[in-house]
């Protein structure tokens, strides 16, 4: 299948309709859009034509002859060559049973006939999208699981700088990130171990944890590989829509460590990974995302990494903001204490703040 970039002229649809009105009608207005459009009278045709040429999405009508939508999906859904492709139904057809059918049969969405042209455009644009994201963590776990592999036969320093190179993937973009994972990595590990002399976490912060907690903080924002530079790299303000999606970076760098944890189960190293990428984002208070956790429900790791994390982001200079100077930085910790951030870390970051701000200089 065709990687699909963000550029409409690179996503191929095929619609598939025995109403030739209906193909003309869909065909002007998807080329008008910048898609290669391809169209079928006929689900056998629509098969054969898939095989040949893998469309990036399909637009299949429900009620044709000799083969129905419904018996076309599953045929397609059945091909491992052709089961990922998004099938959208369009149909005239609007009861509940029929819809349900579509969703069975493999479908992903059901646009009721007569339908809105820009209702049509804005499902095909959405599926794209969501369909780009997960080739992408597709192919992104696939990477990741062969670093993995190579870390659990034997944990040396040669391996970890492998792995910090795969989540220098997320950071390579901007430049103005500087040494933010080095840094990061320092101070995970000195407040992680101040906190260890607090007599409430003696017995969970071993050495290994804290090891763990060092080398799996690079890959709290991996899943930023995911999100489009124009978001990313954004230098105004992000719209609300813009910053949900930004927000997604969470649970897509979660998702990609889940898959390697299913590999190779009960690993400290990846079970650390997936709560600092998925949690790091939350808060205290349970205001934050993506999962509104509260307190000590949020995993400890995670909730070191937000302290360190956010730490790092006054103190870097970034496309959309300057630098700001370590003093400042500490006020906005110790301002958050108690509701975006732990209590005990918060504090624990201020009891080492003085080397905090030795590693942010020395490694500017």
């Amino acid at each position: 299948m065709n990687n699909i970039n963000e550029t409409n002229g690179n996503a191929s649809i095929m619609i598939v309709d025995d109403t030739p009105a209906n193909l003309k009608l869909l065909s002007i207005m998807l080329e008008k859009r910048g898609y290669q459009v391809s169209s079928l009278l006929s689900g056998k045709l629509a098969i054969e034509a898939a095989k040949n040429n893998p469309p990036d999405l399909i637009l299949l009508d429900i009620n044709m002859p000799e083969m129905n939508g419904f018996e076309v999906c599953k045929v397609l859904k059945e091909d491992r060559n052709l089961a990922e492709i998004p099938v959208i139904f369009i149909s005239g057809l609007s009861d509940t049973k029929e819809k349900l059918e579509a969703f069975s049969s493999g479908g992903i969405d059901y646009i009721t006939k007569p339908f809105q042209l820009e209702e049509v455009h804005a499902r095909v644009a959405t599926h794209l999208k969501l369909h780009r994201l997960q080739l992408e963590i597709e192919q992104y776990n696939k990477r990741l699981e062969k670093v993995v592999e190579l870390q659990m036969r034997e944990i040396v320093e040669s391996q970890m700088a492998t792995i910090f190179a795969i989540a220098k993937l997320s950071e390579s973009r901007d430049d103005d990130t500087g040494r933010h994972l080095e840094k990061v990595q320092l101070i995970c590990r000195e407040v992680t171990l101040k906190l260890k002399e607090n007599e409430d976490y003696k017995s969970e912060i071993t050495k290994d944890y804290a090891e763990n907690i060092y080398h799996a903080s690079p890959l709290h924002d991996i899943g930023k590989v995911a999100i489009p530079d124009k978001i990313l790299l954004k230098t105004e303000k992000l719209t609300p829509e813009e910053f949900e999606i930004m927000k997604t970076h969470t649970a897509l760098g979660a998702s990609t460590l889940y898959a390697v944890s299913e590999k190779y189960p009960n690993n400290h190293f990846i079970e650390i990974g997936i709560a600092i990428a998925r949690y790091h984002h939350e808060r205290w208070d349970g205001t934050g995302y993506p999962d509104r956790l509260t307190g000590n429900d949020i995993p400890l790791s995670a909730r070191i990494m937000a302290v360190a994390d956010v730490y790092e982001a006054v103190r870097s200079k970034r496309c959309y903001k300057p630098s700001f100077p370590h003093s400042y930085a500490c006020e906005v910790i110790s301002k958050g204490s108690g509701t975006q951030f732990d209590p005990a870390v918060a504090k624990a970051f201020t009891e080492v703040n003085d080397k905090i701000e030795r590693i942010s200089e020395d490694l500017k």
